[in-house]
């Protein structure tokens, strides 16, 4: 792991980009990270890059212990995540403040972010402890069994952890997406070693939670190759080409997910690339909803306290919001503007981004309804609502594409056959919403139905940026939302993305992974013989 922090000095000018983590190096990759402050533009040197050689032997560790940790028992896992949580909590305050220096994010947003990140790995450790997510399967040997009229056969099935992960974390949610977020948690629930390739938008933060973090699992007993982090571009990239590594994932642009994808496609062996990239999360107000005023008002204001939280910087933050024609959702929403706060962007190539993100809408047919003062500083942005005719949301429009920061575009329908037409035209999203005008509207059960199609989280009477962790969570979607939109990066499902089934036919005992032994060593829910069995009561 890399860790060292040099003294400050000058920072390059950071080249305009939709996140900062687009697939590309800079003109002259310096031999150390970045750091930098939204709110003033002051820069310090970051951690040093990772070497080549030093890369090896991080791949190296962990590819020699994947087997131990595939075999540990999940209970343990469990331990192993449970010290990271409280590693996470007794260092709470220094990392706020750290974080608040890179992110300008807020001391109460990130305060509260820090305890989200350590009840998501303690969520983990339960998942990974419950054992569900290892689909044992057992069919005995005998009369009627799984070998048919040729003989009786022993069959039993299970998942199994793939190897080694490479996770890039997202800028946005250093904690509860970065190092010890939620990937790297599901990973090691699922028995993978982790490698975390540190975020370009808060070195500081990811080499000092890096550090927390292998030393917790040290701590807690597991093996040196459990956890490494990782800086640099070019040691980015290195992890994706790495025959050690069995899967990546992703949290961050559509350019930057697209770029793994491919290059992950073009290795000798490929390996998947779990990339949750977000476009436009489209939000509908009923005509029920917008009936009365209040409705209107209501709606009005959850779509912009939605789509300018966090200055706008979250993957499912609401895009759009389709109203019915003459409703004043347009004009609710430019009065509610009036009452946030103006705040930072994390990046200057975020906020370079937004600006001409801004620009390009308004030159595709949208006009600006109203518009907030921007903070003052060097990465501040100004939240804007704007509006469009329904026709100009049309294939290949940039206005049906992602942009990136608090700006949203009302646009108006005439009628249930129109509104469907346009929800036709949207790119499938990561989430989708409905405000309603309550259980009986009879737009719901259509709408519902709709949106599921295109979306891999549909919303009524609330708004897409609250994602909890649990169970039943799912935080994915069609392409390009996501690039497997089978999988999730949220919940107890997000393990199953780093396992794959293998099945053992006449194996003896002795010889069998320690979930498949009779004497159910690991009392997991079990199906034997088509029954299910055994697991936590």
């Amino acid at each position: 792991m890399t860790t060292d922090v040099a003294s400050p000095e000058p920072a390059p000018a950071a080249p305009p980009d939709p996140r900062p983590d687009r697939l590309r190096a800079p003109r002259e990759a310096p031999a150390a990270e970045v750091s930098r402050n939204p709110r003033t533009g002051a820069s310090a040197r970051g951690p040093r890059h990772t070497e080549p050689r030093e890369l090896a032997g991080l791949l190296s560790a962990a590819a020699g212990d994947a087997a131990r940790i595939a075999a540990t028992a999940p209970a343990l896992r469990g331990h192993w995540l449970r010290t990271v949580a409280d590693a996470l909590e007794e260092h709470a305050e220094e990392l706020t403040a750290l974080a608040d220096t890179e992110t300008a994010l807020g001391p109460d947003r990130l305060r509260g972010e820090v305890g989200r990140a350590a009840a998501q790995a303690r969520f983990y450790g339960e998942v990974a402890a419950e054992g569900g997510w290892l689909d044992v399967r057992i069919d005995r040997a005998g009369p009627g069994g799984p070998g048919g009229p040729g003989g009786p056969a022993d069959l039993r099935r299970m998942n199994r952890p793939l190897g080694p992960v490479a996770v890039f974390g997202a800028s946005n949610f250093p904690f509860a997406f970065g190092v010890a977020g939620h990937d790297t948690a599901s990973a090691l629930a699922a028995g993978c070693p982790v490698l975390v390739k540190a975020h370009p938008a808060h070195p500081l933060l990811s080499a000092r939670l890096g550090t927390l973090v292998s030393d917790a699992l040290r701590a807690a007993g597991a093996p040196a190759g459990a956890f490494a982090l990782v800086t640099g571009f070019d040691a980015g990239l290195a992890l994706v080409d790495a025959p050690e590594v069995a899967a990546v994932a992703f949290t961050g642009s559509q350019t930057a997910g697209t770029a793994l994808v491919e290059r992950a496609a073009r290795r000798p062996v490929p390996v998947p690339v779990f990339a949750e990239m977000g476009t436009v999360n489209p939000a509908v107000l009923t005509l029920a909803a917008a009936a009365t005023a209040a409705g209107v008002t209501r709606a009005a204001t959850g779509f912009v306290d939605s789509f300018t939280l966090g200055q706008g910087q979250f993957c499912t933050k609401p895009g759009l919001l389709l109203a019915p024609r003459g409703s004043g959702a347009a004009e609710a929403a430019a009065g509610a503007l009036a009452d946030v706060r103006p705040g930072w962007l994390l990046t200057e190539g975020i906020a370079a981004a937004y600006r001409q993100g801004l620009a390009d809408l308004v030159a595709a047919g949208a006009r600006p309804v109203a518009r907030a003062e921007a903070a003052d500083g060097a990465f501040a942005a100004a939240p804007t609502v704007l509006t469009a005719p329904a026709d100009a949301l049309r294939p290949g429009s940039r206005l049906l594409e992602e942009c990136f920061g608090p700006v949203a575009l009302v646009v108006e329908y005439d009628g249930t056959p129109h509104l469907r037409d346009l929800l036709g035209r949207l790119q499938p999203s990561l989430a989708a919403a409905v405000a309603s005008g309550g259980p009986a509207d009879p737009d719901l059960p259509w709408l519902v139905e709709h949106l599921a199609r295109q979306a891999g989280r549909v919303v009524v009477d609330g708004w897409p940026t609250g994602v909890a962790t649990g169970w039943a969570q799912h935080h994915g979607g069609p392409w390009p939302a996501t690039s497997r939109p089978d999988a999730t990066s949220v919940g107890a499902a997000a393990l199953d993305r780093f396992t794959r089934p293998v099945a053992f036919q006449n194996v003896p005992e002795a010889a069998l992974p320690e979930a498949l032994r009779d004497g159910d060593p690991w009392n997991l829910p079990r199906r034997v013989d088509g029954v299910r069995t055994g697991g936590r009561s």
